[in-house]
């Protein structure tokens, strides 16, 4: 605003000072011409006296260089001139002047020279001879007059400029100081000049609208970002350019970024094509949803786009760890496939076996072969059935009894009762333990030192080794179960734990058993809020340790 200012009054003082030199040069220039007119005319009068008097002898002892004395005879030729021969110049009988003094007595009229830097005027009067007495004189045109004024006036006019930008400063600084002290934050309290009085009520009256409309935009952030904040789903709110307004934690941890990056372009932060076409087909269809994989986790990704008065503002994108589900899914129907087997496998067996009994085939001396099969199949049966049953009470989480138990004495009565199994297997048992008492379900802590140790018998060597080690700490109970069996690869080591699977399919038959062991395990861990971590190496044995809580309360 201040250059403003300055711009206009320094632009209002060079008009002025033009114009005052426009009108100064005019009046000069008039006064002058009027003076030379006058002092024209009085020289003609005594002249014309003269010539009247003395004739053209007047004329040739005329001493003046600073005017022109012309004598022009009644036919218009030039009788004599002061300044020229008269015999060379040509006829004036149409100059202006000449025909105005033949005609009314007297005649003037002005032209101006051959580089009109000059003026000349000139003054003509009748003779009583019937002849014309011609004066003239030359004084300065207003090129040669502007030329004359301009070196005082340039330097006149360049000290006006500086007293002007001076005084033109001082008074913009004056004007604009109030206005720069202006408190905006309280506009009613400003003393300033009573003609900002209204937009001061006016800036007042938006503050208040402005600070109440801010006041319930953060409320609303503060609730949107509480309601976020805690959301297991990833949230992004992005607009038209695909710039991120809003992101949430969970957002965060899946694109792996620790800061919001409000306003940045979010293929800089997550720079998946997959995600960017997705947003792209949400922007021009409405919706769109996929799956992409990221870390070992399986994500749902929801796209919908944001309209405004019938116009795109942007797209929000909904981020789901769907990682549990589609395992879930997964292990469902490989379950489900997993239990048809081993279901079928004994119940064809003990159907053939009962065909051949029922139809006679059988050798009488065979017949107990055939029944012990049955029995055999049978049995496996029921202990698959009610593995699934055991699995099943593990998944709904039913209430089983609690009690204050000592893990010493339990693993014990394990060892003992797996010892004909470990000498069948050629394998030695031993237990490392110290008194250990803890509160939880005995029916869960047998199946763990049960299953764990069927497990490092059948998979394990002739002449091999299976050690149970009972520890504690002051809060936790560790089982570990260490064999020196076959081992197990370390890309089946994720998934032992999972039901039906088999490390060695083809040995399945040989090593018996349902398959749902390990998993029972995990369970009944899980159930008992504990962990179990598993190493192995090929060849050399496998170790699975247990932690229970002392205190399942």
């Amino acid at each position: 605003m201040t250059k403003k200012i300055l711009r206009s009054m320094f632009s209002m003082a060079f008009v002025i000072l033009v114009a005052s030199f426009l009108i100064l040069l005019g009046a000069l220039y008039s006064y002058f011409t009027n003076l030379q007119a006058d002092r024209l005319r009085s020289e003609m009068n005594l002249a014309a006296y003269s010539v009247s008097e003395d004739g053209i002898s007047y004329l040739e002892n005329l001493q003046s260089t600073d005017f022109r004395l012309t004598w022009i005879g009644a036919d218009g030729s030039v009788l004599y001139d002061t300044h020229f021969n008269a015999e060379e110049m040509e006829n004036h009988s149409q100059r202006e002047e000449i025909q105005s003094a033949f005609a009314t007595g007297e005649g003037e009229s002005s032209r101006y020279s051959s580089t009109l830097t000059e003026k000349n005027l000139y003054y003509a009067k009748l003779l009583e001879d019937g002849t014309v007495l011609r004066i003239s004189t030359s004084y300065a045109a207003v090129p040669m007059l502007v030329l004359g004024l301009l070196p005082p006036f340039v330097l006149v006019f360049g000290f006006a400029l500086v007293l002007a930008a001076i005084l033109s400063k001082r008074l913009s600084n004056r004007i604009v100081a109030p206005l720069n002290d202006l408190n905006f934050d309280e506009p009613l309290e400003n003393n300033t000049y009573d003609e900002l009085s209204p937009m001061l009520v006016h800036m007042e009256q938006q503050r208040r609208q402005i600070t109440q409309q801010l006041s319930e935009l953060k409320k609303q952030q503060n609730e949107f970002a509480a309601v976020t904040k805690d959301m297991k789903e990833g949230l992004v709110l992005l607009n038209e350019q695909e710039r991120i307004l809003s992101i949430n934690a969970a957002a965060m941890s899946f694109l792996e970024i620790k800061d919001a990056h409000a306003g940045e372009d979010f293929l800089v932060i997550e720079r998946n094509r997959e995600i960017d076409q997705l947003l792209q087909k949400a922007l021009q269809n409405g919706s769109s949803e996929g799956q992409i994989s990221k870390h070992g986790s399986i994500f749902q990704l929801n796209a919908s786009r944001i309209m405004a008065d019938d116009k795109t503002s942007g797209v929000v994108l909904l981020i789901f760890d769907v990682t549990e589900k589609v395992f879930a899914e997964r292990n469902r129907r490989e379950f489900t496939a997993n239990v048809s087997h081993e279901l079928k496998t004994p119940l064809h067996a003990i159907m053939g076996s009962a065909e051949l009994l029922e139809s006679g085939l059988v050798k009488t001396e065979d017949i107990p072969r055939f029944v012990g099969q049955i029995r055999t199949e049978a049995d496996r049966l029921l202990s698959l059935i009610e593995d699934i049953i055991r699995l099943s009470q593990l998944d709904e989480k039913r209430d089983l009894p609690m009690e204050t138990l000592r893990l010493d004495e339990i693993a014990k009565k394990e060892l003992d009762a797996l010892s004909t199994s470990a000498a069948a297997h050629q394998v030695t048992l031993s237990l490392e333990a110290k008194e250990i008492t803890l509160y939880s379900s005995q029916q869960l802590l047998h199946e763990i030192i049960s299953n764990l140790c069927e497990n490092a018998i059948k998979y394990n060597h002739a002449g091999g080794k299976v050690t149970v080690a009972l520890e504690k700490t002051d809060a936790l109970a560790m089982i570990t179960v260490t064999d020196t069996g076959i081992g197990i690869p370390l890309e089946d080591q994720a998934r032992v734990f999972e039901r039906f699977y088999r490390v060695d399919k083809s040995h399945s038959k040989e090593t018996d058993g349902t398959g749902l062991g390990l998993s029972i395990v995990k369970h009944a861990v899980e159930y008992l809020g504990g962990t179990i971590h598993l190493t192995s190496t090929v060849g050399k044995g496998s170790q699975i340790r247990v932690t229970l809580p002392l205190n399942k309360k």
